[in-house]
């Protein structure tokens, strides 16, 4: 099941493996990648470092938590006009970081980082947080922030709601989804919306790439394998199919989509 030689993906691995690059740094690197061949990474760091030294020059000194949060709000969606893409939300543009500092746009889980890195400039340590459907943040002292709709303080109820209009009424909010999650498992959840809409636009290639990136990150993920087993299918790899299918078998052999799997693989059998 040995995936072809791509020096795009072992250097994406040396990349996401380099404890010495940020998040910013993966984020553009993604984006080089996937979208942006001739894309200069130095120069897109320049330009969201920039950003965060004209809020810094914007601020005065405070220690005050909230006032600096509302400052950065101020600066961030009124002053530079950064707002969430209600119109295009699954554009796949929008999981691209340096289009985001460009169109000054984006997707919850992009405006979350920029946010949370231009906080920096500021002496705010606002930490990433993975709810589901929805990356928000996490401001310190129980403050729950929305960058995408221009950070808006969250309750209890609003995060609820979130769920209710995603998952249905019978999905109740636990103390893990409000969980900091870490670098890798952002940019996982990046490679997914992509993988995702690459997919749904009939871009396999793309979509395949998009599912190796995170497996150079989680090898042994039982989503991403059955995902590239039925992609390569579509693609008519026959072989290749039939081997992530079992080894996804192997992984998860109570999954609730074991009858469909067989299937596919006594269907893959026959063209093989």
């Amino acid at each position: 099941m040995k995936a072809e030689f791509d020096p795009f993906i072992s250097e994406w691995k040396s990349y996401v493996t380099n404890s010495k690059l940020n998040l910013v740094e993966k984020c553009l690197k993604l984006a080089q990648i996937l979208e942006y061949p001739n894309l200069d990474i130095e120069k897109e760091i320049q330009k969201i470092s920039n950003i965060g030294l004209a809020l810094k020059n914007s601020v005065i000194e405070s220690k005050n938590l909230t006032y600096k949060i509302s400052l950065l709000n101020e600066f961030l969606f009124e002053k530079c006009g950064f707002n969430g893409d209600m119109e295009d939300y699954y554009n796949p543009k929008n999981n691209f970081l340096n289009h985001v500092v460009e169109q000054k746009t984006g997707i919850p889980i992009t405006l979350a980082i920029l946010y949370s890195e231009l906080g920096k400039h500021i002496e705010l340590d606002l930490k990433i947080i993975g709810f589901p459907s929805h990356v928000i943040i996490e401001g310190g002292e129980e403050l729950i922030l929305d960058p995408f709709n221009k950070g808006r303080r969250l309750s209890v109820d609003d995060l609820q709601e979130i769920l209710f209009r995603n998952y249905g009424e019978e999905v109740e909010l636990i103390p893990e989804y409000l969980n900091e999650i870490t670098t890798e498992q952002i940019l996982i959840r990046i490679l997914r919306n992509l993988k995702s809409s690459y997919a749904e636009s009939y871009a396999y290639e793309k979509s395949i790439k998009c599912n190796t990136m995170i497996l150079a990150i989680s090898p042994n993920s039982p989503d991403e394998i059955r995902d590239m087993g039925i992609m390569e299918g579509k693609l008519l790899h026959h072989k290749r199919s039939i081997e992530y299918l079992n080894r996804y078998l192997e992984l998860e052999p109570n999954a609730e989509d074991v009858d469909f799997i067989l299937e596919l693989i006594k269907q893959m059998r026959k063209h093989n």
